[in-house]
């Protein structure tokens, strides 16, 4: 059997902000799976249906519902447990809700980072943290290159702003509290977009397709020529934990890492429709249609250079595009027939098999 992360999780408490949206889930199972005692913290279960609850992890983790905001609260919880590690995922992650709700995106997204590290700070504990933003931290100036962790911070938009301000904080904590002791050791990880079973948001193009489809109707498709970093959700988790594990032992205190796929699998919002059309439908329908664009503004060309997590944390991507929107569409065409718990299972040994024969630093015999 495989040893995944120097087995480094094995029996440590793992706090987990955003246990219960799409990727917290994942992580929790994940975290789980290798022997972690998971603590979960979110405000509520996001989604209608939701993977937290199709893979019964209420019943298997310490689940707390509460709000990143409520300072406490939040401090009460990680007081109490002690964490050997943090991953903070919690935020509003949806670019559109961050127009009609600019002020829930800019609180959940800034307050919640400073309410982290500062628990920390003052509890004085010793922790790895992990602070998850986004590739719309940057400041898009439409590069044709992929962003690097030293580009300028700050998007044009509520959501790619509070991501920015969010990693401002963290430099900010790191400089002032974090710099000059060895307990608290804290990095940021910015990643693309990430798609794979179980996201259930509304605003996703992926979910946006399966709630359609299910319904025998055809997905519209705005800014289809947007071009986007696609990425299987295991893919950037892999690098969160390989981050968090590395973390202890190598100087790698208050830096940022950009977690993404291999340049090829950067495609359009309309290529990536048309794939996972066709191997949902296998080749039989055509279930999409080109609206006008969108009525607020996103960037069309965003991308991100990994070269100094491949050079830093000896971290790769494992996946092509092809097996990315495959592993996506057969969990959906399979969620209804198969046991949610062992299709995740399947999906996660599939990509610790190709992560294996590629040689990654964070499995091994």
């Amino acid at each position: 059997m495989s040893i995944l992360f120097h087995n480094v999780y094995k029996g440590k408490k793992v706090f987990i902000t955003g246990h219960t949206g799409f990727k917290g889930s994942w992580l929790s199972f994940w975290l789980k799976e290798l022997g972690a005692k998971v603590i979960g913290y979110s405000k509520n279960i996001p989604t209608s249906p939701a993977l937290f609850n199709m893979l019964n992890l209420e019943s298997v983790i310490d689940h707390n519902i509460g709000d990143v905001r409520d300072f406490d609260n939040l401090f009460s919880l990680i007081k109490v447990n002690k964490p050997d590690y943090i991953f903070h995922l919690a935020a509003q992650s949806i670019v559109k809700k961050s127009y009609l709700d600019p002020t829930e995106t800019m609180t959940t997204n800034i307050i919640g980072v400073n309410n982290i590290l500062d628990s920390a700070r003052i509890i004085d504990m010793e922790c790895n943290i992990i602070i998850v933003t986004s590739d719309k931290c940057y400041d898009n100036l439409e590069f044709e290159r992929g962003y690097i962790e030293s580009d300028i911070l700050g998007g044009k938009d509520p959501y790619g702003a509070s991501k920015g301000a969010a990693e401002l904080v963290v430099k900010g904590y790191y400089h002032s509290f974090f710099k000059s002791q060895d307990l608290i050791k804290v990095s940021t990880a910015r990643a693309g977009n990430v798609i794979g079973g179980g996201d259930w948001a509304k605003g996703r193009i992926i979910p946006d397709c399966i709630r359609a489809w299910e319904q025998n109707q055809k997905v519209e498709i705005r800014n289809p020529l947007s071009t986007r970093p696609w990425q299987h959700v295991l893919e950037p988790l892999s690098g969160y934990l390989h981050l968090g594990y590395l973390l202890r032992n190598n100087d790698l205190n208050g830096q940022s890492f950009n977690f993404g796929p291999p340049q090829k699998n950067d495609h359009t919002v309309f290529e990536l429709m048309r794939k996972l059309n066709n191997i949902y439908f296998s080749g039989n329908k055509t279930a999409y249609k080109i609206i006008d664009q969108s009525s607020f503004e996103e960037a069309n060309l965003l991308k991100l250079d990994c070269s100094k997590s491949g050079k830093d944390l000896n971290w790769q991507p494992n996946l092509n595009f092809e097996n990315t929107v495959s592993l996506t569409a057969d969990w959906y065409s399979k969620y209804k027939e198969i046991n949610v718990e062992r299709l995740n299972k399947f999906q996660i040994r599939y990509y610790c098999k190709i992560a294996k024969e590629n040689k990654a630093p964070w499995i091994r015999s």
